[in-house]
């Protein structure tokens, strides 16, 4: 099944990473990106989501796509500069490049509203916004959904090493997951695809945690305590991007846990699509906090959820219940 969508995606993602690869590493100095005003980041940001958008286009012209940006930043006149780099980078990695017209109205797709019926795609052009400036860790995150139900992932992480972070010059990684028939993974510049596992860990202490670089994406205070109640014994790994739910599929990773910082957040579907149903085929588990299946189908954000819990399926039930603990304690 979605052999066609598959294969479309793939190809989409991999061209957006190498859109966005170029961006960064044009504007890396030391690093870190050489501009204060940010403005790498949000030509990398319209350029992916111009340049899958348009590519997911053409063989599915029916299929609404739900994403983070629209163009009326890049019709303001007092950002034309800004424009003009934005195309110029789509057309470099287009197969049919589009004028200026055409670019911004492939951007728009993107506001779709998604919703419990019919079948949609939604997109992150770059999840993992501050790692892209640091020149570390970032994700082109797309996924298919219908009828609510995640149905496919395409997952590119072009800093992430292949195999493990420990890893170097590597040239990044690409995870891929259809609903039933589990994950893989494979480099940016290699074809040949692994089928991927979560790990085995049942002990706490010997688990790998996972969260947000960001305290504000993430209550780091919270965690810290979770931790300490189970006796985990590693420091847990911060890290930006949807690339937390690829370590957790490869194995490398046990538990990924997303404490929101206030009760009125929510949660963008963009932001986990692609990622859960990478980490469910590998054999893991995602819910909110309460154990909560993660509902797609509320439109644009998980309005219905709280919070992410990730593991590899047998800490998930512990995981639940440490998380109960602290938040009752406040």
């Amino acid at each position: 099944m979605y052999e066609r969508e598959r294969r479309v995606a793939v190809e989409a993602v991999l061209k957006a990473c190498s859109l966005c690869a170029a961006v960064q590493s044009a504007h890396l100095s030391g690093g870190v990106i050489d501009k204060e005003d940010r403005s790498p980041v949000t030509v990398a940001d319209f350029g992916a989501q111009a340049l899958i958008s348009e590519i997911l286009a053409s063989p599915f012209p029916h299929i609404p796509l739900v994403s983070e940006e629209d163009s009326a930043l890049l019709r303001d006149p007092k950002n034309g500069r800004l424009k003009d780099l934005v195309i110029d980078y789509v057309h470099r990695f287009s197969p049919e490049p589009a004028d200026e017209t055409g670019i911004f109205k492939t951007i728009d797709r993107g506001k779709a509203l998604g919703g419990a019926k019919g079948v949609f795609w939604t997109l992150d052009p770059i999840d993992g916004t501050k790692g892209f400036l640091r020149g570390d860790q970032y994700a082109v995150a797309l996924a298919l959904i219908e009828n609510g139900e995640v149905t496919m992932g395409v997952m590119g992480c072009p800093s992430l090493p292949l195999h493990s972070l420990e890893e170097k010059n590597s040239l990044g990684s690409l995870f891929v997951a259809v609903k039933g028939e589990g994950s893989y993974s494979r480099g940016l510049d290699d074809p040949a695809e692994t089928k991927i596992a979560v790990s085995s860990v049942t002990d706490p202490a010997e688990a790998l945690f996972c969260e947000s670089f960001e305290p504000s994406h993430s209550s780091h205070d919270q965690v810290a305590r979770i931790l300490e109640n189970l006796g985990a014994r590693r420091p847990p790994l911060r890290m930006d991007s949807q690339g937390k739910y690829g370590l957790l599929a490869r194995g490398e990773g046990t538990v990924y846990l997303r404490l929101p910082t206030r009760k009125s957040y929510e949660e963008k579907i963009w932001d986990h699509a692609a990622g859960m149903i990478i980490v469910e085929e590998a054999g893991g588990r995602v819910t909110d906090l309460h154990g909560k299946a993660l509902d797609f189908s509320r439109g644009r954000t998980l309005n219905n959820n709280q919070g992410i819990v990730a593991t590899n399926s047998l800490l998930h039930e512990r995981m639940l219940e440490a998380i109960k603990s602290v938040i009752s304690e406040q």
